[in-house]
Order: C-alpha cells, then structure tokens, then sequence
C-alpha cells in the first residue's frame, strides 16, 4: 500500500516538474527528459530568429540579408534600413507578439476543457471579439488599437464563457469536448455573419477593418505593440500563476481538489488570461485562427502533458507559425499580399479534419 501512493504522488504533474515518477531508479528518464525540452527549446528559438529574419528580408521589394543585418544595427536612411524599420519590423513584433498569445491561449483552453480539439478561433472567441470591435466601430465610432481592444476584451469574454457554459450544459462532468466544438463552431459561425452583414450594409464606415477582420499583421505599427504589450504579459503571468494546477486538473476535477487545487479559481483565473491574451491579440490583428489549435498539439507530442514546458513553448511556437505564414503570403502573392488569417485557415483545416478523425480527439 505504501509502495502505491509514492508512486501515484510522484505522477502527480503539479508535484513534479516533469510529470516524472519519483525515484533513484527513473532520475536518467528524467534526465533525458529534461535534456531533449531543453534541445527543443533552443531549437524552437533557433527557428524563431530564422522566421524573423526572414520577415525583415522578404516582401514586394527582396532585401539581401547583409543588407537587412546591416539595417537592423545601423539604421540610415538608405531604402533598405526604411523597408526594415518603418515597413517590416513593425508587422513582424506584431507576428511575434500576436503568434505568443493566440498559441499561449489555446494552449489554456485545451488545458482547462481536456479538449485537444479547442482553440480561442474554433470555439469563436476570436470571432466574438472581431464583432464586438465591429460593432463599437459602427455605433460608437471606436477608431485604433487603444480602444478596439476594450470592445476586444468585452466579447472574446462573452464568448468563452458562453460556450464554456453550454458545453458543461446537461450535468456532463466537465465539459464535453464534442459540444464546445459544436458551440463554438455554431458561435463563430453566427459572430461570422453578423460582422459580415454590419460591413456589407455599411462598407465605408467598415473600410478601416476590412484586412484586419480577415486576420492580417499588416498596417500596424510599434506604438499599437506598446499599447497591447502589458496586457499580453498580463495573461502571461496568470497562464503561469495556472500551469501547476491546470496540470492537476487533467487528472479530472475530484482528483484535483483532493490535491488542495481550488478548481473554481484556476478556472476564472484561466478564463481570465484567456481573453486577456485573445482579446488583446485580435484587437492587433483581427481573428488569426488555428494557431492556438496546431502549436499546442506539435509542442504536446514534444514535450507531453506538463502545462509549464507547453507554455513556454507555444510562446516561441506561435510566433514562428505566424512569422512564417506572413513571409509566405507576401511571396507568394508579391507584389500584393495574402493575409496571414488566410494562410493559416488554409493550412488549419486539414489539421483540424485530421485530429476530429483520431480515436484520442476526444479529450486530453
């Protein structure tokens, strides 16, 4: 008997760092655990300075990358160090910025649902903070990042509790991760349609946020990034406060409060980061979807169920993704551009088909 509870209170993620059970014996598995989080992380932030660097050089306009190094540590006012400075580097920290939050708040939701199948744009937080701007930009005449984003915070709230509610509906323990699916397809779907109907009936007032309800980095600047910045570190530090606990919550909600975890607060508090982070990200760019969806799954098959390691990870995944998706829709649609929102739609949907298809998909 003795024997079995240190080996259940050694597997109990909030105890142990990497989910690890206790013991002489497993302290090489934990070791060469740690070592490949650790390769990976490194690796990840490898790939996110090739991303950035790859947004600064590519575009309408190709600039050598000597020419970019070269305008990044000594900024003239020759074309290129004007591409850099006042064209590229301001949409690539709103990629970084943007691709953080929306990864971090999946990552958040599919924690708190056990729903490998949630993300702030499939259960239509995005798509209710796209229309709660939309709808401040028609009747209230709301114009620019530092009043988009109190609309933003007020209906990505809304959203995410809305369809948390309806998925707990029925006295399911838990929410069922079919029904918030079904929810927030249904929710992003009707949000979809009415932002759509307000801007058809009204297209010049609406023009300022065509490109920005499609989900694009483009036309903003680095004042609108400082605005936004201390709320994104704000839904940081909650997702941080909540990890430990979000990592006993996947044990399910009995066997968690046995633990001491207050259920009730890591909920509001998760909640509460999650329309922080979605909020304040859509209010940037519009809804960016799947990104909250795909980077939380490839970092999970990396890293496995510690919320701590997943976090940080989507904090350099996310960006990367976003980064990426960026240069590729200028190149490809040069000397136009595609919007990021697009690109990852396209790239989202089948991932999306996929998992919904895998025997596992029905809860973490």
């Amino acid at each position: 008997m003795t024997q079995q509870t240190t080996s259940a209170s050694g597997g109990v993620p909030g105890d142990n760092p990497d989910g690890v059970s206790g013991g002489a014996d497993h302290a090489p598995k934990q070791t060469s655990l740690y070592a490949r989080r650790t390769i990976g992380l490194i690796g990840l932030a490898t790939a996110l300075v090739i991303a950035f660097l790859l947004s600064l050089a590519n575009g309408a306009n190709p600039i050598p990358y000597s020419d970019v190094w070269d305008a990044i540590w000594h900024r003239g006012e020759n074309e290129a160090s004007w591409i850099v400075w006042d064209q590229r580097l301001p949409r690539t920290v709103i990629g970084i910025l943007t691709g953080a939050a929306f990864a971090l708040a999946g990552a958040l939701i599919q924690a708190l649902t056990r729903n490998p199948l949630a993300d702030s744009g499939i259960l239509g937080v995005n798509a209710g903070a796209g229309l709660a701007v939309t709808v401040g930009v028609g009747i209230f005449g709301i114009a620019g990042i530092t009043q988009y984003i109190w609309f933003a915070f007020i209906g990505a709230a809304a959203t995410t509790i809305l369809v948390y509610i309806i998925g707990v509906a029925g006295g399911a323990r838990g929410a069922n991760p079919a029904t918030l699916v079904l929810a927030g397809v249904a929710l992003g779907a009707v949000f979809g349609g009415i932002t759509s109907f307000l801007t058809l009936i009204d297209p010049d007032t609406f023009e300022s946020i065509r490109n920005w309800n499609l989900g694009s980095v483009a036309r903003t600047s680095l004042d609108d990034a400082r605005f936004v910045i201390p709320f994104l570190l704000l839904g940081f530090v909650l997702a941080v406060l909540v990890s430990t606990d979000l990592n006993s919550i996947a044990l399910g909600d009995d066997l968690a409060a046995s633990l001491g975890t207050k259920v009730v607060r890591t909920r509001v508090v998760t909640i509460l980061a999650v329309t922080v982070l979605a909020g304040g990200a859509t209010a940037l760019t519009g809804g960016i979807g799947f990104v909250g969806l795909m980077v939380p799954h490839v970092v999970r098959w990396i890293v496995g169920p510690d919320q701590r390691w997943i976090f940080f990870y989507c904090l350099l995944g996310g960006p990367v993704m976003v980064l990426l998706a960026d240069t590729l829709g200028r190149v490809i649609a040069r000397p136009g551009e595609i919007e990021v929102g697009i690109l990852t739609a396209v790239i989202g949907a089948p991932v999306l088909i996929a998992l919904v298809r895998r025997k596992n998909a029905s809860g973490l």
